[in-house]
């Protein structure tokens, strides 16, 4: 008997008729003999409605009644589904977050997993029920409070209790038939990749993929947990995210992976920054009180006049506002002169372990960005990435452009089953 963690996303039950399929697939799966845990997300749209809904009654909502109203989605989702599978005689059991052990920080909005205690889920493995849980969710003991995980949060519910039960997989349902070389929304002739290294997968969802979140994959790497992320609307086989053995390769590793954009980041210009020691830790300092986590950092040559220089730097924009302030607070202490704020930018990266022993990665991406006429603002590397900023309008294209320069479009469009891709 096999022990499979299943997570759904909010587009596989976004609605009764999506309820009734995907509790189908899993009473298929546990009446095959094995032992099923289910994460389940909100359906549909449902918290980015919340949130909209809670922004439009108090400008910023207090972070602890905030999650407190988010957490009603999941909740909603994990008892519909329960009640779909007894339908289908199959015994089935919905926990919260808390009453399934998922234990936090006390930090609303993005709390941290600090242990898992899955007893009641064990409990109703073993009496032969399907366990249902609200993903996205936990509790404090030091606060009793809920709290929530932030986003991709219901895929690190799954990965962290695949993790806590020694799961034999952890399945990650979702509206694609698994992880693209890019977005099929923005490029349908996206490939799908069968296996991809969690090295390369980090890289991706780093870079704004959103078929995984990073903290998912970062969890399931760190414990050695098979993701496999496939499509709830067909059975067809989706990508598995693998964590290669130290020091082992796979001789038929493709170049690139894939292709990411991320147009949910702004760009910050520190103008005339005093080009002496300290004033960079000045900044950073200040940009790490107020909680801003830093992507890109560029610092132009200082003008020999002035001996002055600009520090630009990108960020989530939903930090820019906290992090304007703190700066320009210690705009006496640093002695800048102005700050420039952007967010009409757009994040482009190129990902693949290939890159590490084929030269020449580099020039074909820039001359595939320079034969369309897009400018490049930003640059960073890492030993398997590139990326680039650009203007956000030019992004589509700039995706485009890219996944033919390096061979990866598809003889025929890729399938979106469901989703807004909001």
């Amino acid at each position: 008997m096999s022990l499979i963690v299943q997570k759904y996303g909010g587009s596989s039950v976004a609605d009764a008729e999506s309820i009734r399929r995907v509790a189908k697939r899993i009473v298929e799966t546990r009446k095959a003999g094995n032992e099923v845990v289910v994460v389940v997300s909100a359906m549909g749209d449902t918290t980015d409605e919340l949130m909209d809904l809670a922004n439009q009654v108090v400008p910023q909502p207090t972070g602890r009644e905030l999650d407190m109203l988010l957490t009603a989605g999941e909740r909603i989702s994990m008892a519909l589904l329960a009640m779909s599978i007894k339908s289908l005689g199959v015994e089935a059991r919905s926990y919260t977050g808390s009453q399934a052990g998922m234990i936090t920080d006390a930090q609303h909005g993005s709390a941290r997993i600090v242990d898992v205690t899955p007893d009641r889920v064990r409990s109703a493995l073993d009496s032969g029920a399907v366990a249902i849980v609200a993903g996205f969710q936990g509790f404090n003991r030091g606060t009793g409070d809920i709290t929530t995980l932030g986003r991709g949060g219901s895929d690190t519910t799954a990965v962290a209790l695949a993790a806590a039960l020694k799961a034999d997989v952890c399945e990650i349902y979702t509206d694609v038939d698994g992880v693209y070389t890019t977005d099929p929304r923005m490029v349908p002739r996206a490939q799908k990749i069968d296996r991809i290294t969690s090295e390369e997968m980090l890289e991706l969802a780093a870079a704004g993929a959103k078929v995984l979140y990073i903290r998912a994959v970062e969890y399931a790497r760190r414990h050695g947990v098979t993701l496999h992320v496939r499509s709830s609307f067909n059975n067809n086989e989706g990508t598995l995210v693998i964590n290669p053995v130290d020091g082992e390769s796979n001789v038929e590793e493709p170049l690139i992976a894939g292709v990411a954009a991320d147009l949910s980041q702004a760009k910050i210009t520190v103008v005339g920054v005093p080009d002496i020691p300290g004033k960079a830790a000045q900044i950073f300092t200040t940009v790490a009180g107020a909680g801003a986590n830093i992507d890109m950092i560029v610092q132009n040559v200082s003008a020999a006049a002035t001996s002055r220089t600009d520090i630009s730097f990108t960020l989530p924009k939903t930090d820019g506002a906290g992090t304007l302030a703190a700066l320009s607070h210690a705009r006496d202490a640093i002695g800048f002169e102005t700050l420039e704020y952007d967010e009409q930018i757009g994040k482009l990266s190129l990902v693949g372990a290939g890159m590490r022993t084929n030269a020449g990665v580099s020039a074909k991406l820039f001359t595939a960005l320079y034969e369309a006429g897009i400018n490049i603002e930003m640059i960073s590397t890492s030993e398997i990435r590139i990326s680039v900023v650009t203007r956000a309008d030019t992004i589509a294209q700039a995706v485009r452009v890219v996944h033919t320069a390096f061979d990866l479009d598809a003889e025929e469009q890729a399938q979106v089953h469901g989703g807004t891709g909001r």
